[in-house]
């Protein structure tokens, strides 16, 4: 896994902007299309909007939730609010090419099943991802795959529903799709993150982090989550 360490966690947004653009340019030229998975947090909606202003075939960009919490639209602690705020609402990308997770759904497990199909449609059978951005919870979660949880131990479905955690039920990608990914983005700021984001380099599989797949895995990080 390769590790770059930044300033600041501006800097870290303005440098993950660039690696998504350059993968986004170099996949579309090839393949006529870029499969992308995106995180949420305070530093990746300063990554999505340093991602708005770059030079993209956005007609090619499909975008894909890794996780979400079941809560209603246009809450705030909806991860596509942010997601539509900071990038959607300022690219041309079509609502065909945008797949938000369907949390508002009335049957939650089928809703899931349905993301999972619509992967598969869009991305092969079994669904491989160009590039999955994830970041790092100082619990040592990734996604919503957090400690304890259920949806850990999911091999036989892509996408799974997670139990509260911090007063909300969750929709998240499972190991399985994660690792299938063709590149990993890490992006991990903040000095609270620096103990797991040595686990994580440890590849240390007793945090959800841990069990992420390192060989095509890159990680931005900021001198505070370094312990610099």
């Amino acid at each position: 896994m390769k590790l770059e360490v930044l300033d600041s966690s501006a800097a870290v947004a303005e440098a993950a902007a660039d690696f998504i653009a350059v993968e986004a340019r170099e996949v579309v030229a090839a393949r006529g299309i870029f499969t992308l998975a995106v995180s949420g947090g305070r530093t990746p909606w300063l990554m999505l909007r340093a991602l708005a202003g770059r030079e993209l075939p956005w007609v090619g960009v499909h975008v894909w939730q890794v996780d979400e919490r079941i809560a209603p639209d246009g809450d705030a602690d909806r991860n596509l609010t942010q997601l539509q705020e900071s990038l959607l609402s300022a690219v041309p990308l079509a609502a065909a090419q945008v797949h938000a997770m369907p949390v508002m759904a009335p049957d939650l497990e089928a809703a899931a099943r349905g993301y999972s199909a619509t992967l598969r449609a869009v991305a092969g059978d079994p669904p491989v991802l160009d590039l999955v951005h994830l970041g790092l919870g100082s619990d040592g979660h990734t996604a919503s795959l957090v400690p304890g949880d259920p949806s850990l131990d999911v091999t036989d479905a892509d996408v799974a529903l997670a139990g509260p955690y911090q007063g909300r039920r969750r929709m998240t990608l499972t190991f399985p799709v994660i690792n299938r990914a063709r590149r990993v983005l890490w992006v991990v700021t903040g000095a609270d993150k620096s103990a797991m984001l040595r686990r994580l380099l440890d590849a240390d599989r007793s945090i959800p982090a841990g069990r992420v797949c390192q060989d095509r895995a890159s990680v931005l990080a900021d001198r505070q989550a370094t312990g610099e």
